[in-house]
């Protein structure tokens, strides 16, 4: 039995993964994984060419089986990027589908096509017993906004931890089906949404690439969870007034979760609105997994990730390193936490790991409040989302859900920029629901002042055509710069 996947060979006839119209029972997944684990078995780690396919999936847990740190990698990832993470992990092979055409980055590693369809009866051989829960398992990249990427040592101790957390937290059991079209790069897409169904027995429906209309033929099909990310959400919201496929398919799952940013409040009333279900919200990182998460069992807190999850400790501490000892809503800190969920080091990069923790606590960078229940509401990064306006801290997220409150703004973003009187200003960056007739710079100003408080108003507006995202939906404000210093 794995350590990881104990409901691996329980029924080899139950649905484990379905990608589009191609599919492996459990015992067809024990087969090609355990084929694969074999002949990378003794490894020093692999990478892993992770396109949003069933080898991926099957790549993943074969590496796993075997008891080799696996490297994800991105498609997407330019060359240069991709060099320094091949460089930096120094994997001694990739896994990727037959098909796949990889780029010269990839180039001098050996090729190892991953097998989906092995004869179950062929696939036994000598894996690795009793693995040490603090064998890496994973080595994920983080996405470099501050440098080359670093490369965070996910532990075997790690990924348990934080899946059966969750599992607690949302009565997740091996009777759900999950579906999901979220990049398999990354913690959300991989931990997440395929080792996450295949600890607990269950089921992985990935739809290839989001769109609504698999959304909504997924969940009615019998489709139990869904796992998306706030820009999926949000087209999910605009889609619901003229889809009653699409409302009564998210009205009958039972849990409807978002992650890997903010979902800003205006979308949650709508789908809730819509649906009588409310979305749950997660928070976690790279290097800590899930942190907190709204449980399934407590009533909805739009705006709120929840409560610190089973396993995990959390504390805010000020600028100076002192606790927040206020549970007000309000005293923003910087959250730091610290559990058998975290990883272990940056790959190479002793500094970067020391300069990481204070203590046996790791500093997220995340700022927050925290409510009298215990719960968290996140206010925005410390190196971005934290203005310092006129002898105020004001988070960017909570001027970002004022704005997309006015029925004239469909994308928000916050910055603060220098100013000589204020210290910083509050800079709202706007795309206009209709752009031909955006709202007045002046107007928004006031919503916000009589939603939030005086202080807490743009004093600058700028409007764009569409805000800056990552691969996983993520509003990138570093690349939101004044006219004038685009390559500053």
């Amino acid at each position: 039995m794995s350590d990881l996947f104990p409901a691996l060979h329980a029924d080899a006839d139950r649905p484990a993964l379905r990608f589009g119209d191609r599919s492996l029972t459990y015992g067809e997944l024990a087969g090609a994984a355990g084929s694969l684990a074999v002949r990378i078995g003794g490894a020093s780690r692999v990478a892993l060419w992770a396109t949003p396919t069933l080898e991926t999936a099957v790549g993943a847990v074969a590496a796993l089986l075997a008891g080799v740190p696996v490297v994800p990698l991105n498609p997407k990832t330019g060359e240069r990027e991709s060099g320094h993470i091949v460089a930096d992990s120094a994997p001694a092979a990739v896994l990727a589908g037959p098909a796949d055409e990889l780029p010269g980055a990839l180039g001098g590693l050996e090729r190892v096509d991953v097998p989906v369809h092995v004869p179950v009866a062929g696939a036994r051989g000598p894996l690795p017993r009793d693995m040490e829960p603090l064998s890496p398992a994973l080595i994920v990249y983080t996405s470099g906004t501050t440098g080359p990427p670093k490369g965070a040592v996910l532990p075997r101790r790690a990924i348990a931890t934080t899946l059966d957390a969750l599992a607690d937290a949302w009565q997740w059991t091996g009777d759900d089906v999950l579906v999901h079209g979220l990049p398999l790069f990354h913690v959300h897409g991989l931990i997440l949404g395929v080792l996450g169904p295949l600890r607990r027995g269950g089921q992985v429906r990935h739809l290839g690439r989001f769109s609504v209309e698999g959304v909504t033929r997924e969940l009615a099909d019998g489709g139990t969870m869904l796992f998306g990310v706030p820009t999926m959400y949000h087209r999910l919201a605009e889609a619901l007034p003229g889809d009653r496929g699409l409302t009564k398919a998210l009205a009958g799952a039972r849990l409807l979760v978002s992650g890997s940013a903010a979902l800003p409040v205006h979308d949650h009333e709508r789908i809730a609105a819509a649906t009588g279900r409310p979305v749950v919200e997660r928070y976690g990182m790279t290097e800590t997994l899930m942190n907190t998460s709204v449980r399934a069992d407590a009533e909805p807190l739009p705006g709120s990730v929840g409560v610190p999850l089973r396993g995990v400790e959390l504390r805010l501490v000020e600028e100076d390193g002192s606790p927040v000892t206020a549970y007000d809503g309000e005293t923003i800190g910087e959250i730091q936490v610290r559990g058998d969920h975290l990883f272990t080091e940056y790959l190479n990069r002793p500094d970067a790991t020391a300069q990481a923790f204070d203590g046996d606590w790791f500093r997220t960078g995340d700022m927050a409040v925290r409510a009298a229940d215990s719960s968290i509401r996140i206010v925005g990064r410390k190196a971005t989302d934290l203005i310092k306006s006129g002898g105020y801290k004001i988070g960017a997220g909570e001027i970002e859900n004022a704005l997309l409150e006015h029925e004239g703004v469909r994308e928000a973003a916050v910055t603060g920029e220098p100013d000589a009187d204020l210290g910083e200003r509050v800079v709202a960056w706007v795309v206009p629901a209709d752009p031909g007739s955006p709202p007045s710079a002046e107007a928004l100003a006031s919503h916000v002042a009589a939603q939030l408080a005086p202080h807490k108003r743009p004093r600058t507006v700028r409007f764009l055509d569409a805000l800056p995202r990552n691969d996983m939906g993520k509003i990138m404000k570093r690349a939101l710069r004044p006219p004038g210093r685009a390559g500053a």
